[in-house]
């Protein structure tokens, strides 16, 4: 069973402790600015496991071995942040993480940043996707995952939480102001190292 915190008090002296961050939650919800935010006060380095790991030029699928191995290569470092629900690889990513921020935000929040992210990035190529990949419009089965994420995928990551990490600190925000005030208190109230 996961040892969740309290909330952003309890968070910072853990987060001030941590090199290894693993980031998850629904897409949309805002994980990868969060992460960049978290990435920038805490000085580790930032991994988008959309573009480091999953696609290839032209919204192509990585092979699975190939991608599981490119996973463990980059678990296995000293120090990163980690942005990326992926429950397929949480048996590579759990053991090696020092805290989850679960990006826990309403389904209307991750489908209005998700709407805000098209209408800002279409057809170009975000920060944290692979290159080759432009925004796109979304499709049924994308926007079915988002409207079921809390009912389909919230279950397995609880699941998989408790079996490769029993005890692992997790921090869950849900909201954007949450979001925004985590980092903001990282300005000055952590200490690295």
């Amino acid at each position: 069973m996961p040892r969740y915190v309290s909330g952003i008090e309890e968070a910072l002296p853990i987060l001030g402790r941590a090199d290894r961050i693993l980031v998850i939650g629904c897409s949309g919800g805002g994980k990868s600015t969060l992460s960049r935010g978290l990435s920038s006060r805490l000085d580790l380095p930032y991994v988008s496991m959309d573009r480091d790991f999953f696609w290839l030029p032209g919204w192509a699928k990585r092979p699975k071995a190939e991608e599981r191995a490119l996973i463990a290569a980059k678990v296995a470092e000293e120090r990163w942040i980690m942005d990326g629900t992926g429950a397929s690889s949480f048996d590579l990513r759990l053991p090696r993480a020092d805290l989850v921020v679960w990006v826990r935000v309403p389904r209307r929040i991750c489908l209005w940043g998700l709407t805000c992210r098209v209408a800002s990035s279409f057809g170009r190529v975000r920060a944290d996707m692979a290159p080759g990949c432009p925004e796109q419009l979304p499709d049924r089965e994308f926007l079915s995952y988002i409207w079921n994420f809390e009912r389909r995928v919230s279950p397995l990551i609880v699941d998989r939480l408790g079996r490769y990490s029993p005890g692992m600190p997790v921090l869950q925000l849900r909201s954007r102001r949450d979001m925004g005030a985590l980092v903001a208190r990282l300005q000055g109230a952590v200490t690295v190292g």
